[in-house]
């Protein structure tokens, strides 16, 4: 295609466009997609040969061929790029979502999408992108209020009669799940919401949403969904009032946001995430094809089990209508009745035996009570204690004093055991068997046995021996 170089008209204007004659420059010469796409191609190679760009990192893909694809992102602009293998082994790091780079490369086309793209030669980091940090530090305040906490994650339930759905009312995402829903699911309600999904004022739209259907309370679920998209198209779903909103809804919710490779804070803090709006309305209903063959199952279970219920009552009933009990019950009556005699009368025999046994046992207990019956006891207790009694005063000193015998007690009142001299002449205390008697000792001998004084005195008791045979004589004669 020709096409005037970009110069100066003369007046300082500088121009750039095609010649009249060139393909696309009239209604009657028109250019194809093709060309035009060649045509930017050649403007923008030709003018932007070399550039270097800085941004953040997102939809970053390292696919099996070893090229490298990702977006270049600042507050204002997204712009596709490309790293082909050659060039991505010679980074030295990995890239990732969040990252913010320095990268140097040209502008071309994708002819295939009709889009410019920076193909990337060098890439250095410059620290982590803006928006990552803010999805950071949220999820790192999140967690520690453990909104994230798998113990308060609530299950779905398993019927749902009514589900309410926040998305946006444009797009495919709508119309999607309620194709699915009806499909699987035709008796279920479905209530939507309408929000805006992405840019300013969006998350305070879904939370509004949110908390309108946690007031109404009159859905038996709830989910939050939207389409694919970069980290700043599905940055809504990324602010702290949509997390909140989830996290104090009074029923279970989804979080149903981009594809399955995106991940937000909506995600975290809902009971249950969804990789894409359409995995979440399968999620949510199960295909009535499904529910027919489980039910039929069933019902073919529960028919097979009564009938072997009623196959087992039947064999029951046929043994019992065939038994002996029922076939001669006057018999079974009679052998019952000569039971009932054979164990009365072991039980009178056995009631007699028992009887017997327990009048010999009292009469044996009569036997013991009177050879220890008390008065008896008491009887041989006072004669032993007599005895002891009359042993105690044969070997007491009144005993003794009985029998003759004297206690010599000196002044003091001590008894006199030895016959000292010294006592001699001294004032001593008899005691006898029925009072006492003062006296002065006027001889004492020492160590003289009672033996030799009763011999002593029994010769001077005895007559003369002269005498003895003078009387001796006169009886003979006599």
């Amino acid at each position: 295609m020709k096409r005037k170089r970009a110069g100066n008209t003369g007046d300082g204007e500088l121009y750039l466009g095609l010649i009249p004659e060139s393909p696309g420059a009239t209604a009657q010469n028109p250019i194809s997609v093709g060309g035009l796409t060649d045509t930017i191609r050649d403007l923008l190679e030709a003018n932007l040969s070399e550039v270097w760009v800085t941004g953040e990192i997102s939809n970053y893909r390292s696919p099996g061929s070893g090229h490298l694809y990702f977006t270049l992102k600042d507050e204002t602009a997204t712009l596709q790029a490309v790293m082909f293998r050659p060039e991505a082994r010679r980074i030295g790091f990995a890239l990732e979502d969040g990252m913010a780079v320095l990268a140097r490369g040209s502008v071309t086309v994708y002819e295939a999408r009709g889009q410019y793209q920076l193909q990337v030669v060098e890439v250095r980091t410059r620290g982590q992108g803006s928006l990552q940090q803010r999805f950071e530090a949220l999820k790192r305040k999140l967690q520690a209020e453990h909104l994230f906490d798998l113990d308060r994650k609530r299950p779905l339930p398993v019927f749902p009669e009514v589900i309410g759905v926040v998305t946006s009312l444009q797009g495919a995402v709508l119309r999607d799940m309620l194709q699915i829903l009806q499909r699987r699911g035709p008796g279920i309600r479905i209530k939507v919401r309408g929000v805006r999904v992405q840019g300013p004022g969006a998350a305070e739209e879904i939370a509004e949403a949110i908390g309108a259907f946690g007031v109404e309370g009159n859905v038996d679920l709830l989910v939050v969904a939207r389409g694919g998209g970069s980290l700043e198209d599905l940055w809504a779903f990324n602010e702290e009032p949509v997390a909140r909103a989830l996290a104090a809804c009074g029923m279970p919710t989804i979080s149903a946001v981009g594809h399955e490779t995106d991940f937000t804070i909506a995600d975290f803090v809902a009971d249950v995430r969804a990789p894409t709006p359409s995995a979440a309305a399968e999620l949510l209903t199960r295909d009535w094809n499904e529910w027919r063959e489980s039910v039929g199952k069933l019902k073919a279970r529960l028919g097979h089990s009564t009938r072997q219920a009623l196959a087992r009552r039947r064999r029951q009933v046929e043994h019992l209508a065939s038994s002996y009990a029922l076939r001669e019950p006057q018999r079974i009556v009679r052998q019952w009745a000569q039971r009932l005699d054979d164990l009365r009368e072991n039980l009178y025999a056995r009631t007699l035996n028992t009887v017997q046994a327990r009048r010999h046992q009292v009469r044996l207990m009569e036997a013991r009570l009177a050879a220890h019956h008390p008065a008896r006891e008491l009887g041989r207790r006072r004669q032993h204690l007599a005895q002891l009694s009359a042993r105690l005063r044969a070997l007491g000193p009144q005993a003794t004093l009985d029998r003759g015998y004297a206690l010599v007690l000196d002044a003091a009142g001590r008894p006199v055991f030895q016959a000292a001299k010294s006592l001699e002449g001294k004032p001593v205390e008899i005691v006898l068997s029925d009072g006492t008697a003062g006296a002065n000792l006027t001889k004492v001998q020492p160590k003289r046995t009672l033996l030799e004084a009763l011999r002593a005195k029994a010769k001077k008791s005895a007559p003369p021996e002269k005498n003895r045979k003078k009387g001796k004589r006169k009886d003979k004669q006599a």
